[in-house]
């Protein structure tokens, strides 16, 4: 045999393509290995090869039980390397039905052949760009399971945990693993004293319980030779154990405390996976690991106060992280910045230092404007976080104008995660005390938030009118003209009728910040009353909750306080007999808001305010008022004896 060195060289050897498809066992392996050890570490080998249409022969191969079992092996070996090629390799492998195949094969009992299979099996699972698992089925799963335990080769079982992992990303499949015993079999394998099985093992258990409380139990709930699952983790996030073990373990764990298995309180939680995610993230890491610790830790303290300011005092880290978002890493920096975002999301103090770090919303301000769109997002994320920080949008976010990045970024294109967070933000820059409210407004804000309101994405939806309310709080009346104008009339029913609570909430709060306050009623009512007037009948007529009506009386309440906008209510009978009937409604909200608005009405000393009253009391409105004076509720008391007091005129 001549040596077989570079497989771009086949045309002018097409005996090595004409001996793979020989019927002679011997020639077919021949030329298999030299394909194999063509194609090693090199994806132009890799790409030759599969451009000659050589890949369905070695399935064919794989699949033929009347070949040799060599032959079979080498074929599968050989996939396995094609497997580590580009992206188009594994897809075109993929495609070619390859995992059926390689899952078929484990049927037989040839135990070389089953783990050459397994071996190129965890290969195409362990891509991340096309995944695998919707290829397999319980029997599938069942035949892995089967095939590994505490007695089998290491590389038999970590293979099969690195396939188990790809074979659980739905909630599903999650639920199905668990069912036919995934977490005892797993629980086995922790036992074992090797990294090359524990980890894989604890990234199979990760994946599992991945926001699945079910599984989550269960895994909590599973022990082997009478140690649990969580007892085991503990033994590997320890600080002699080697690193890659401690990530996997932390985030094992990390991912059962979210799906409620574990408690925030909890010493393994306190004590022992956020210690080791921060002491992970420090300096003396290689950058990919203390990427992961950084992801990880973000996702452990996102919703925890508890666990956020344990981890700001906790061993530098704020400076390790704004170290992080220094280096070169594209997942390094992103993880950083969704580490701060978690962080700052609820403590005041902890957003100020994170904030008043040296070059941190310089890094931010990079992070808006970079050409990644991973990094994009993160940093909007952070941005958010700290957005909430009522001295920051005074101070630090205008010194560092960050809604010029911020209002490019929507301008374009951005995807729905960016847009949602870019306009979650951008809620926050609209408060009524942010400095960059007017600069935003100029860079047509307004016009951008009323077309998200008609997004088919209700938390779209609801930023956009929550933004539009954030903006008409005692804003001017042209900009109060500007909203109702890109809106619309149409666009203010449809939200008014909208579905999600949430953003029927916002709408109404929205109009009562548009008429509002008195020195704008009736000016905003002249302009806008039928409109503002039909959407308030709207609210009242449906089948919603007191909270919900209660704004609609709140709007009520402050087109009663203007000067000549009281009118709007005064002629429409429908809306007097409703604010009538509230002020006995068993919900003391709704009375307390009727009354409120009828003692705007019915306020002494203004123009016609004897008539409102006459009329008020045709209505029954005094008899009901004498009625109430009687309630145990303080602000419903102080509220009909201040209405009681106007009508001592009449």
């Amino acid at each position: 045999m001549q040596p077989f060195t570079a497989f771009m060289n086949v045309e002018s050897s097409r005996s090595y393509i004409d001996d793979l498809y020989s019927q002679d066992s011997n020639k077919c392996l021949a030329s298999i290995l030299s394909i194999k050890n063509s194609v090693i570490g090199s994806n132009r080998q890799k790409e030759s090869v599969i451009a000659q249409g050589i890949v369905p022969r070695l399935i064919y191969l794989l699949k033929d039980k009347n070949m040799k079992t060599d032959v079979r092996i080498e074929a599968a070996v050989t996939i396995g390397s094609l497997a580590k090629g580009t992206e188009s390799h594994v897809e075109l492998l993929i495609n070619s039905e390859v995992v059926r195949t390689l899952l078929e094969v484990l049927d037989e009992a040839e135990p070389k052949l089953i783990d050459a299979c397994l071996c190129c099996l965890r290969t195409l699972a362990s891509q991340e760009h096309h995944p695998i698992n919707s290829k397999f089925d319980s029997k599938n799963i069942q035949k892995l399971l089967s095939l590994i335990g505490p007695t089998e080769s290491l590389q038999r079982q970590s293979c099969v945990a690195t396939i188990l992992t790809s074979a659980c990303k739905t909630s599903t499949e999650q639920n199905n693993l668990c069912v036919i015993g995934g977490p005892a079999v797993l629980a086995s394998l922790l036992s074992v004293e090797n990294s090359s099985v524990r980890i894989p093992v604890a990234m199979c258990l990760a994946s599992m319980c991945f926001n699945n409380p079910h599984v989550a139990k269960e895994i909590v709930n599973t022990s082997y030779r009478d140690v649990n699952i969580i007892s085991y983790l503990s033994m590997m996030i320890s600080r002699d154990k080697p690193i890659e073990m401690q990530l996997e373990a932390a985030r094992c764990l990390t991912n059962l405390h979210r799906a409620g298995a574990i408690s925030a309180f909890d010493p393994i939680i306190t004590f022992k996976t956020l210690p080791c995610l921060v002491r992970l993230c420090q300096v003396e890491h290689p950058d990919a690991q203390r990427a992961i610790a950084a992801e990880t830790l973000a996702y452990l303290t996102e919703v925890d106060s508890n666990l956020q300011q344990i981890a700001a005092i906790s061993n530098h880290l704020i400076s390790a992280l704004v170290d992080l978002l220094t280096c070169g890493s594209i997942v390094a920096r992103t993880a950083a910045f969704r580490a701060f975002a978690s962080l700052g999301a609820n403590d005041e103090d902890i957003r100020k230092r994170i904030i008043d770090t040296k070059c941190l919303m310089e890094q931010v301000v990079e992070g808006l404007t970079d050409n990644n769109k991973e990094i994009n997002l993160a940093s909007v994320r952070c941005l958010h976080s700290l957005s909430r920080s009522v001295q920051q949008l005074r101070t630090t976010f205008q010194d560092h104008s960050v809604w010029r990045p911020l209002m490019a970024l929507l301008a374009d294109d951005p995807s729905p995660e960016l847009l949602l967070a870019t306009s979650s933000t951008l809620c926050n820059l609209l408060l009524e005390f942010s400095p960059a409210k007017e600069p935003i407004i100029q860079q047509g804000a307004v016009i951008l938030l009323a077309n998200l309101t008609s997004s088919s994405e209700p938390a779209l939806r609801l930023n956009g009118v929550w933004a539009l309310m954030n903006l008409a709080f005692q804003a001017e009346q042209r900009v109060k003209s500007q909203i109702l104008t890109a809106l619309g009339t149409d666009q203010i029913f449809r939200l008014l009728a909208d579905s999600d609570a949430r953003v029927l909430m916002k709408t109404l709060g929205l109009l009562r910040n548009l008429v509002s306050p008195r020195n704008h009623t009736d000016m905003m009512m002249a302009l806008h009353g039928n409109q503002i007037m039909q959407g308030v009948v709207l609210v009242l007529e449906g089948g919603h909750s007191p909270e919900v009506k209660e704004q609609a009386l709140l709007i009520l309440s402050n087109i009663a306080d203007g000067e000549k906008a009281k009118e709007n209510i005064m002629i429409n009978e429908d809306i007097l007999k409703k604010l009538v009937d509230y002020m006995t409604h068993p919900a003391p909200c709704l009375q307390e808001s009727a009354v409120f608005c009828i003692g705007n009405l019915s306020r002494k000393g203004e123009p016609g305010a004897i008539e409102r009253q006459v009329k008020l009391r045709e209505y029954g409105v005094v008899n009901i008022l004498q009625q109430l004076m009687g309630t145990s509720d303080t602000i419903l008391f102080n509220r009909v004896k201040s209405a009681l007091s106007n009508f001592t005129d009449v």
